[in-house]
């Protein structure tokens, strides 16, 4: 499994990549494989609100659907809408082309909660 060392990750295992005042987030590798093939995926409306913990969209798969929680608080920038057509990407590239939304970070402070890439690893294989 790959933790790129630039990201934060979340407990619900979604990582942050912090550009500037913006964070794009996704779902690990880990996440997509224990998911398995993804077929569609629900996200926020660009404008909405996320509040940190709360559920922002979710992930189907073929024998299951995943709820996702917003690591940071802060209204939804942008969505990869390329997900409505090839959800599969986030089985392909999770921590690229296979991105979920881009929120604009309200409180800097929140990102301090997030795990490093050495955390997370090792809270996964702590869970398995």
């Amino acid at each position: 499994m790959d933790f790129p060392e630039e990201l934060r990750y979340s407990k619900e295992h979604i990582w942050v990549r912090v550009e500037g005042g913006r964070a794009v987030l996704g779902i690990t590798d880990y996440a997509q494989q224990e998911l398995g093939p993804v077929t569609a995926v629900e996200l926020p409306d660009v404008g909405d609100e996320l509040e940190q913990d709360d559920s922002f969209g979710s992930v189907e798969a073929r024998k299951t659907v995943a709820e996702l929680y917003a690591p940071l608080s802060g209204p939804v920038a942008e969505i990869n809408e390329e997900l409505d057509e090839t959800p599969e990407l986030i089985n392909d590239d999770p921590y690229d082309s296979g991105w979920l939304v881009v929120v604009t970070v309200v409180d800097s402070e929140e990102l301090n909660l997030l795990m490093t890439a050495e955390d997370y690893a090792e809270y996964v294989a702590e869970n398995e």
